[in-house]
């Protein structure tokens, strides 16, 4: 399995703030620097974002956005956000609306260049009748069954249609009937005439009008004939004057027919030159995870996940609500890089961006996640003072807070074990560990509830230790622990997330074999039939099979005072705990909801599946 070099490597802050300044050389930022060089635009950089709004933005995305908003903004152009919407079954505007809102939440913006394809309906489908003009397409009247049948193989060609030689009249005819709404769906497409023997079986005759009787969420029902993605794609492209057209590798095969068909156009005076260029690189391709739309509505609709915004989800809804960064996600797609060959990045790779940020931005409180009482015996009762804690070690500027320390307190509970293995430093009978930022406490007994479980610890503190004090330090301990006063902390429901799947390739997918890959040639006759699903010829068992059980598990903590009153989305690091958010959605002050983001380290090196 090839994996990103720098897979479970966290770079220092002063690399990271390197990264993020001055971005990594790849291939695409070559061609874009040259271009500007040779004048090939005349100094333009135009770049494009183009979702389907069918589905919510996932990981993958993230990627796409940044790579395309980010070569236009280096080199002072604009990104357009195009909404790919030619598919009227399958999108609807609370997709557009996410969207919008997730590329803003990754620090981007289009200003006044908001467009959809359904804007050039009316250009395309007068295109569509000049290639008919021209000889250069066709009604056909095969089934899909029949289409696939005649596609040919990657070593044989493919066979003509019967009705690829009706003249463009006939095909005039037909074209304005089916837009007219005479005829079902199914009944007929249109194809272009390119070559039917030709070795990319995209150009082989492709499908680019298909009959739809269904209403659109923007244009109604004007329209019962729909433009395919691989005609409407690049003539978006070459109407909004794009320089760049930067897609994913798997579009590499589509790229003749990208070109062919804005080349024949601009050859007859309907679009203007210089014309785009499309421009592959390898996809974002992360273990653990499943990034198919297909699969992503499966997880929703089964219930197996609680909507498109479940922090497990590889949504950007998800992810955001997880308390995953917008930096951190730009941070990843410099560590990863641009490349042209597929490869496989470990989910490490992301969430070590992920703790490299936030360790930077976030500030540190106390939460006690599995809290059992620890009782000060020789502490006075009804005293309490207060303890400084840093809000950021490493940023002195940020300043302190006040703990109260009292004769009671919470502890986590695997801070004490009654029978210490070799090698445990925390709390045991007779041993003795600093409560962090106050004092040196020995553990001189316990209380067991009916069921003979450790209720309470009994300890004594030594007063000349308090942290900050002199001759503290003289005396060291090799425990080191958090606590907080029971009669200060809150309760807080703290939901502790884990990746989602418990195996790398979910469905046991074989990376570089067939399983879980696309079968090119059936992938390729679905496009010809006119086909959307992209993700035809897939082979693989259930990948729910592969779900981790253990992803969400819902806990009852104590809580800072202030991580009760903070407003939502506030991210810090629980003190030995990891990074967490309080939950955009449910938390409220007074009533803390907390979802964890990432441990503090990786918790998954070395996990068998």
């Amino acid at each position: 399995m090839a994996v990103a070099p720098q897979d479970g490597v966290r770079a220092p802050a002063a690399a990271r703030e390197r990264l993020e300044a001055v971005p990594a050389p790849n291939f695409i930022r070559a061609i874009v620097a040259d271009d500007a060089r040779t004048g090939k635009y005349g100094g333009r950089v135009v770049t494009r974002f183009p979702p389907e709004p069918n589905g919510y933005l996932h990981y993958g995305h993230a990627k796409s956005v940044i790579l395309n908003f980010g070569i236009a903004r280096e080199n002072g152009g604009r990104c357009h956000l195009r909404f790919d919407d030619t598919n009227p079954l399958k999108e609807d505007v609370e997709y557009e609306a996410s969207i919008e809102e997730s590329v803003r939440w990754l620090g981007y913006d289009w200003g006044e260049h908001l467009y959809h394809a359904s804007d050039y309906y009316d250009r395309l489908y007068e295109f569509a009748e000049w290639f008919i003009g021209q000889g250069l397409a066709y009604v056909d009247s095969q089934s899909a069954d029949e289409m696939r049948a005649t596609r040919g193989t990657l070593t044989e060609p493919g066979r003509p249609s019967p009705y690829r030689d009706r003249t463009p009249a006939e095909n005039l005819d037909l074209f304005r009937r089916m837009r007219a709404g005479e005829f079902p769906d199914g009944a007929h497409v249109l194809r272009l005439r390119i070559d039917m023997a030709s070795p990319n079986v995209n150009m082989r005759d492709p499908a680019i009008y298909r009959i739809r009787h269904a209403s659109h969420h923007r244009t109604g029902d004007k329209w019962c004939v729909y433009p395919l993605y691989d005609y409407t794609h690049c003539i978006s492209d070459a109407l909004e004057r794009i320089t760049h057209s930067i897609c994913t590798l798997e579009f590499q095969d589509h790229r003749p027919l990208y070109d062919w068909v804005i080349a024949r156009l601009a050859d007859g005076g309907r679009l203007e030159r210089p014309l785009p260029q499309q421009i592959e690189f390898a996809r974002l391709k992360l273990t653990y995870v499943v990034l198919s739309k297909r699969k992503l509505i499966q997880l929703v609709d089964g219930g197996h996940v609680d909507g498109w915004d479940d922090p497990r989800m590889p949504t950007l809804v998800g992810a955001r609500r997880r308390g995953f960064t917008p930096e951190g996600f730009r941070l990843m797609a410099e560590r990863t890089g641009v490349s042209k060959s597929d490869a496989w990045i470990d989910m490490s790779v992301l969430e070590d961006a992920m703790r490299d940020d936030l360790n930077e931005r976030a500030e540190r409180r106390v939460a006690v996640l599995d809290p059992i009482r620890l009782v000060i015996d020789n502490y006075p009762e009804g005293a309490s003072e207060t303890c400084h804690a840093p809000n950021h070690p490493q940023k002195p500027e940020r300043g302190r807070r006040g703990l109260r320390f009292a004769r009671e307190l919470w502890i986590e509970r695997d801070d004490f074990a009654e029978v210490p293995p070799k090698g445990y430093f925390r709390l045991s009978p007779g041993a003795e560990v600093r409560l962090r930022h106050a004092y040196i406490v020995r553990c001189v007994g316990v209380e067991k509830d009916a069921a003979g479980n450790v209720a309470v610890v009994h300890c004594t503190y030594d007063p000349g230790t308090r942290s900050g004090t002199p001759g503290a330090e003289a005396r060291k301990v090799k425990g080191n622990i958090h606590w907080l006063a029971v009669d200060e902390a809150v309760p807080a429901e703290v939901r502790l997330y884990d990746r989602l799947f418990r195996v790398p390739f979910p469905g046991d997918r074989n990376p570089w074999g067939t399983r879980g890959e696309p079968d090119a040639p059936a992938a390729a006759a679905a496009k010809v039939a006119g086909d959307d699903d992209d993700e035809a010829g897939l082979l693989e068992r259930d990948f729910l099979d592969d779900l981790n059980p253990d992803s969400r598990r819902v806990i009852v903590a104590q809580v800072e005072p202030a991580l009760a009153l903070a407003p939502p989305e506030a991210r810090y690091q629980f003190e030995r705990a990891g990074y967490f958010v309080a939950d955009r959605v449910d938390h409220v002050p007074g009533r803390p909801v907390y979802n964890r983001t990432v441990t503090l380290k990786d918790s998954w090196s070395g996990r068998q599946p």
